[in-house]
Parts: structure tokens; C-alpha cells; sequence
């Protein structure tokens, strides 16, 4: 019998779902889909600057599984560069930090919520 997926952890879910590139008409069948904690290992290495094996820690994931996700995530953004797919971020294997409440600080980034928008509190 095959070992059980380990749920990852999001800090929020992303401000938009989906991005689309200006001037090409694609069909919905040709999207590229990004799982929430693909776009998580992005927010966490690209943007927050963090090390594979921090980012790990915060997903409470190991370091290999943070590299394998982040290294999916970064061929499906290539795609959408490259060839003009729409991208779209939905699904994956996730649970969202339990403090997702505004005025509480989060457990896993820190960061006191202002608001229900979370990605706001970090960009500021």
C-alpha cells in the first residue's frame, strides 16, 4: 500500500487565480494549471527569498519535496512565458495555516493580518 500524501501548507490563497497573455486567444483545454502549494514554493523562494529548506520547514514538507514541487512550479511558468499558455492556480494537496483570521499573527511566516487579504500585508 502506497504512503499517504502529506497535506502542505499555504500561508493564503493567492490574490488571483489565473493569468492570461495579452493578444493570444487560447482554449481552455490549452491552460497550464499550478497547484496552490506550486504557487506557494514560488511566494516562499522567488519572493519572500527564502532557502528550499526553509520553505520546506514552513510547508512542513521535506527539502526534496519542496525542490520537486518548486521545480514543477518553475516549468509550468515557463510554459506560460514561452509558448503564451494561460496559467491558472487551483487544487493541490494543501491546508491553509490555521490562523487565517484578520488581527492574528501567523504561525508559519509571521505576519500580523491586517485584513483578509494576506498577500497585501506581505508586499507592504
Amino acid at each position: 500500500m502506497p504512503r499517504p500524501c502529506k497535506r502542505r501548507r499555504v500561508c493564503s490563497m493567492p490574490r488571483c487565480d489565473g493569468f492570461a497573455p495579452i493578444g493570444v486567444r487560447a482554449s481552455a483545454h490549452d491552460a497550464t494549471v499550478m497547484t496552490l502549494d506550486e504557487f506557494e514554493t514560488i511566494r516562499l523562494i522567488d519572493l519572500e527569498g527564502l532557502t528550499q529548506e526553509e520553505c520546506a520547514a514552513q510547508m512542513n514538507v521535506a527539502r526534496t519535496t519542496a525542490q520537486a514541487i518548486y521545480n514543477s512550479a518553475r516549468k509550468k511558468l515557463a510554459q506560460c512565458l514561452v509558448i503564451g499558455r494561460e496559467l491558472r492556480i487551483s487544487g493541490g494537496d494543501y491546508i491553509l495555516c490555521e490562523e487565517n483570521k484578520p488581527g492574528h499573527k501567523c504561525q508559519c511566516c509571521g505576519v500580523c493580518r491586517r485584513n483578509n487579504n494576506h498577500q497585501e500585508d506581505i508586499l507592504k
